[in-house]
């Protein structure tokens, strides 16, 4: 199940209670999902009975209880829990082992992207200074993900009308950037955390991988080429189940699908990393999350395509389907940083 039929469940829901009786309210035209902030359960989370309390007259938890009800018996939901003020937290049922990718796919670069933001706007203020002015055309990339609007100033002036003023003050890079290259620059000076001290060096050049953004940027170059070699071999994605189901010792089962787990998981993360990133004005996050998916992408690549004889199976494709979809996401992420993904490294 996706964000968007998540969504349209969880109003179904509430259109259910207002045709009983038992809220007194205007189905609302959208319900926001997103993924469960730090210390929250479950895959997805909405604030919907939040949002209807006021309106209904009723305590928000008290909201929440009613539709945890209704959605608990919603086809695709495994489980409900209320937490905090009334939040909802919703557990999908596994019934789909190719949802996840096939979302990824479809959405392509917007994966991630959400309105929860939606009609808010932004001032950046900056120093005239080149991280600085980097930081803040990485966070109005990013928050533009989320739905909001931002611009970057430098005027210390009254900013537009009814824009929230961020002022974005990392500590200065030690030298020019310029030397290391576009590409390089921007993710030396965006990694590290606002607070920390750019490295401006020649390690950030070196094609080894102990530098993360060759690891990233190499990540991407071997998913385009693991789609041509599977061409080559006459195959191509489907998402599906990546455990290799021809075989039945448990070997073999773990031998072919070891750093699988991890790799999805790192994708299933990827719109928390970004909310995060877009909440905290802090693109640091979305590069360290970059760096998670290059790595676990990594683990598992070797597993992808047939060895020796073997033929192409069910798995292979759906191995292909989540190299692919590690490749959407380490593209769209690169992308808000204002660096390029090459298919060939």
């Amino acid at each position: 199940m996706t964000p968007v039929e998540l969504s349209r469940t969880v109003l179904c829901a509430v259109r259910r209670a207002v045709d009983d009786g038992e809220l007194n309210v205007v189905v609302p035209a959208r319900a926001v999902v997103e993924r469960p902030r730090p210390g929250g359960c479950g895959d997805y989370s909405t604030n919907v009975a939040l949002q209807l309390a006021g309106p209904a007259g009723r305590a928000p938890r008290q909201v929440a209880e009613l539709l945890s009800r209704r959605l608990a018996d919603s086809p695709g939901i495994a489980g409900v829990e209320v937490t905090g003020p009334g939040f909802l937290n919703l557990t999908l049922a596994a019934d789909d082992p190719g949802a996840l990718v096939r979302e990824i796919l479809a959405r392509g670069g917007r994966y991630g992207h959400s309105d929860v933001l939606a009609g808010q706007r932004f001032e950046l203020r900056v120093p005239y200074e080149v991280r600085a002015e980097v930081v803040a055309d990485s966070v109005s990339r990013i928050l533009a993900t989320q739905g909001a609007e931002a611009h970057v100033s430098h005027d210390e002036s009254a900013g537009p009308g009814g824009a929230r003023i961020v002022p974005l003050r990392p500590v200065p890079a030690p030298a020019d950037p310029a030397v290391l290259g576009r590409d390089a620059a921007r993710w030396a000076l965006l990694l590290p955390a606002a607070h920390d001290r750019p490295r401006i060096a020649g390690e950030h050049l070196e094609q080894r991988e102990s530098n993360p953004l060759f690891r990233v940027r190499y990540a991407y170059a071997r998913t385009r080429a693991l789609t041509r070699n599977a061409a080559a071999l006459g195959f191509t994605a489907e998402p599906g189940d990546v455990r290799d189901t021809t075989h039945t010792t448990d070997t073999t089962d773990t031998t072919a699908t070891a750093g699988l787990a991890p790799g999805e998981a790192a994708l299933a993360a990827y719109p928390q990393a970004l909310a995060l990133a877009a909440r905290h004005y802090a693109p640091d996050r979305l590069g360290r999350h970059l760096v998670l998916v290059a790595d676990a992408f990594l683990a598992f690549q070797h597993t992808v395509l047939p060895q020796g004889e073997e033929k192409p199976s069910a798995a292979h494709r759906a191995r292909l389907a989540l190299a692919e979809a590690a490749g959407a996401v380490l593209a769209g992420g690169l992308s808000l940083l204002g660096i390029d993904a090459p298919e060939h490294l």
